[in-house]
């Protein structure tokens, strides 16, 4: 769906990425990590057009594109969601799903199409809201990200970008945004996520790549990989202090005679 080659952005002095590549299938979800400065969000932005590269090509569905706005972006099908979410609490959830785009009857809003829509598309996403008109100012943390994911989608969108869905959320509302991530990719859509939690990362990716320093640090496939690989592409370094606790986990755990398999040092994790 997505490809992006040799994509270059500074800043005046600051070469915030350098010849960076990504690949985005339909039905897949890849997670974009990285530390802090590495280059995620500014590589979201150029996708999205709110940064336009300044070197590098842009391929949409095979052919060569121009992104420079956000427009560029939506009419092409790519979505984004950013951390912020940008939704209006005083507004109900149909107003924050159609804000912007307003369906309009003989001049007048259609708030009975609307709200109809709202509900098909909820429904279609199996995401749990008590009411479509309720004000979202009164929505739980996950219940908004779940909103402001299916606002992304009133377009019909073939690639949605996420950006750190789950910071600040508890395990149930993370719970509740893994699972809509995973049926985005099961009705076909590709899914860019960012994000620092690799819980979250191995739990639904399909591939990761990694970003240091501005630039592509390997790519990896979930099931053939491993937190620590990760983590020593992102740090730069095979030994860290996440490694190293991680190791040292492990040998407490050969010394008390306990098996540690994957789903244990996850849970530990």
């Amino acid at each position: 769906m997505l490809v992006l080659r040799g994509i270059s952005k500074r800043f005046g002095a600051v070469q915030a990425l350098s010849d960076f590549d990504l690949e985005v299938h339909a039905g897949e979800v890849v997670a974009l990590v990285g530390d802090n400065g590495a280059g995620k969000s500014t590589a979201v932005k150029s996708i999205a057009g709110v940064n336009p590269p300044d070197e590098g090509v842009i391929e949409w569905q095979g052919r060569p594109v121009s992104i420079g706005r956000p427009h560029d972006a939506q009419n092409l099908g790519i979505a984004t969601v950013y951390q912020d979410l940008a939704l209006c609490d005083n507004l109900d959830v149909v107003g924050n799903l159609f804000l912007g785009r307003e369906l309009r009857r003989f001049g007048v809003l259609d708030e009975v199409r609307m709200e109809q829509r709202s509900r098909e598309l909820l429904d279609t996403l199996s995401i749990r809201i008590p009411s479509v008109r309720i004000p979202v100012a009164s929505l739980s943390g996950g219940q908004r990200q779940t909103v402001a994911i299916a606002r992304s989608l009133i377009g019909d969108p073939k690639v949605v970008i996420l950006d750190e869905p789950t910071a600040a959320l508890g395990v149930e509302q993370t719970a509740e945004v893994l699972d809509l991530v995973e049926r985005l990719r099961g009705h076909g859509l590709g899914t860019i996520l960012i994000s620092h939690n690799m819980v979250d990362v191995m739990a639904v990716a399909d591939r990761i790549a990694v970003l240091r320093l501005g630039r592509n640090n390997g790519f990896f496939d979930k099931n053939a990989t491993t937190t620590e690989e990760i983590i020593s592409a992102i740090t730069g370094a095979s030994d860290s202090a996440v490694t190293r606790r991680q190791a040292r986990i492990r040998e407490e755990r050969e010394a008390r005679g306990e098996r540690g398999g994957p789903g244990r040092r996850e849970e530990e994790r």
